[in-house]
């Protein structure tokens, strides 16, 4: 676990409508351990951004609870924000002081059942109303491909919501020829059918908006050949799931 409370801050976006139930402060931390190759933002891979407390971040962020009506709130995203334990319960914490709703947007990686780390997660999960979930590949290798981990304690997470009565959203983006595949679709189908608290499935669509990031980085992107989704092939991968 962060021997601090602080946490590097990327960057926020104050009327975000993507990241949660109606008008939301997203908060985007930086540090990462995947390394997919879709990714829009490799420049939050490396922890490197400006430390900001939980207190300083949640100052900022209730001048704008006039504007989250009953359905916004606070979001705390990535990079990746398991990696920040310790700041994301205590800003959490203050959120909920006031009665506002918190979600935490994770790709689940630094899961682990082992403690200290455990204790710790199941104390921000207390303080979570929502999680958005990223389920990028359900078969390992494939996984491990695109992302450079496995995911088998990725699909724990999951289960370990479910069970714990925490509602979920589950994203997948879709790259076509990667990760549209009808077969890991169905494995995905089949998995959420375990899980009870999932409240949507979202599946969105690749872009190459990160390209000239990777590109300002030094870092090779694996993807140049890669298009966006058109809308037929969206509504395969919607029918595949059984969302159309």
């Amino acid at each position: 676990m962060e021997k601090s409370i602080a946490a590097p801050v990327h960057k926020i976006e104050t009327f975000g409508l993507v990241d949660g139930p109606g008008v939301r402060f997203v908060v985007f931390l930086s540090g990462c351990a995947l390394r997919c190759r879709y990714c829009h933002n490799p420049d939050t891979w490396d922890g490197k951004a400006p430390l900001r407390t939980p207190e300083e971040v949640f100052s900022q962020a209730v001048r704008y609870k006039p504007y989250w009506k009953p359905t916004g709130g606070l979001t705390v995203s990535g990079g990746e924000p398991l990696l920040h334990l310790s700041f994301v319960k205590e800003l959490f914490r203050l959120a909920k002081m006031q009665q506002i709703h918190t979600a935490l947007d994770t790709a689940g990686q630094p899961f682990t059942f082992e403690e200290p780390w455990f204790s710790a997660f199941r104390e921000l999960m207390n303080v979570t109303d929502l999680f958005l979930l990223d389920l990028k590949m359900m078969d390992p290798e494939k996984h491990r491909a695109l992302t450079g981990a496995g995911n088998d304690n990725i699909k724990a997470m999951a289960s370990y919501l479910s069970e714990q009565g925490k509602p979920m959203w589950i994203r997948r983006v879709i790259v076509p020829g990667l990760t549209d595949e009808p077969e890991d679709l169905l494995s995905m189908k089949a998995f959420l059918s375990t899980l009870h608290t999932v409240e949507r499935v979202e599946l969105l669509p690749y872009h190459t908006l990160g390209i000239p990031k990777w590109e300002a980085a030094g870092l090779s992107y694996s993807l140049q050949n890669a298009l966006p989704p058109t809308p037929e092939q969206m509504e395969a991968a919607k029918a595949v799931l059984g969302l159309s």
